[in-house]
């Protein structure tokens, strides 16, 4: 049975925790929680019957811990997973792993160094219509792919930002791109390839915030495929969609729902037994935003770690990701195509614009 422990006690840990205080992850349970205000830790420490902790090393001297799960603000996720990793424990960092590559590299050397595997969340990778739509590109049964495209339209109003105060901000946070759009940005690259370049624009629309509420990337893989980002949070009045659509010479196929857990369109030149099946069994819309992916996802750490195989979503993993973004804030920024791979000069991700 391994233990873990949160620590970060916001809005996304109430999933992380009910998976794990729950007993809904085979060989795994939640024995502590931290955060720095203590109501916040107190509240699912209490509904889960563990300890609760507002000082993490604390935390991690005092219990007998396997895994730490880190889910605080994204500017401090380079900070406390390298204090953390001296501790020798395998940690799970929340999307995005560091707001710059220079943080992610300082991940990724800490884990390394201490021995203890670095698990970077991207639970969409983990959705059933996901791994089906991997599965075919894997099969090759788009033959040559001429187009990738993700859509994020949901709704956050200013209320939203308001309810935390690094919210929207350059060096704890970034804007849409960074924080809503980040899975769909991984699932596009882990689909197309490798990414040649970019060139984006982007806008603050509805909300007072530093960062973007609404951007549009163009994208060229090194494939020859094209790709376009399209992602907002300035849709009213609710959620609309977070989806992905793959077009290649021989099919097609858009994951849509708001989540990306809805197969919506599944067709191919060449038909095999199973389509049918695929279109029928996999176009339910989960019950929230967080999708399905969670569960799943920590069934692959668990694995992982017990059998000491490789992470899908490596520190690596999750630092590619990390790359592409901060490609994409260099060209809003100088308004030219980013070529990767390339040295953030002007990006504003991570980065304090008052200092």
């Amino acid at each position: 049975m391994l233990k873990f422990a949160i620590v970060g006690c916001g809005r996304i840990a109430k999933r992380h925790s009910e998976l794990l205080g729950q007993n809904q992850i085979k060989d795994a349970c939640l024995v502590a929680v931290c955060d720095t205000d203590k109501q916040k830790a107190d509240t699912i420490a209490n509904q889960f019957n563990i300890s609760s902790y507002t000082d993490m090393h604390l935390m991690m001297q005092s219990e007998n811990i396997d895994v730490v799960t880190v889910l605080t603000e994204s500017g401090y996720h380079s900070k406390h997973v390298v204090e953390l990793a001296q501790y020798g424990k395998h940690i799970v960092v929340e999307k995005p792993m560091a707001l710059t590559l220079k943080d992610a590299d300082k991940m990724i050397r800490a884990c390394d160094e201490n021995g203890c595997k670095l698990f970077v969340v991207k639970q969409n990778r983990f959705n059933v219509p996901v791994v089906k739509l991997k599965n075919a590109l894997d099969q090759g049964r788009f033959g040559k792919l001429v187009m990738g495209t993700i859509r994020v339209r949901w709704s956050r109003d200013q209320a939203y930002y308001d309810q935390a105060w690094w919210r929207g901000r350059w060096d704890m946070d970034g804007g849409v791109l960074t924080n809503q759009a980040s899975h769909h940005i991984d699932l596009l690259e882990y689909m197309m390839g490798d990414v040649e370049s970019v060139f984006a624009k982007s806008t603050t629309a509805l909300v007072d915030i530093e960062a973007e509420d609404t951007g549009i990337v163009l994208l060229k893989f090194k494939n020859g495929a094209l790709g376009i980002i399209e992602a907002t949070t300035a849709i009213r009045p609710k959620d609309l969609e977070g989806s992905i659509s793959i077009l290649g010479e021989k099919g097609t196929v858009e994951i849509g729902g708001f989540a990306v857990n809805k197969m919506i369109h599944w067709n191919f030149v060449d038909k095999q037994d199973d389509d049918a099946d695929i279109m029928e069994k996999y176009s339910v819309n989960p019950p929230n935003i967080y999708g399905f992916g969670h569960q799943a996802y920590y069934e692959h750490v668990v694995d992982s770690i017990q059998n000491n195989s490789k992470q899908l979503v490596a520190g690596l993993d999750g630092r590619k990701s990390l790359e592409l973004i901060s490609a994409i804030y260099e060209s809003i920024e100088t308004g030219k195509e980013v070529f990767l791979r390339f040295k953030p000069e002007k990006c504003k991700l991570g980065l304090n614009p008052n200092e």
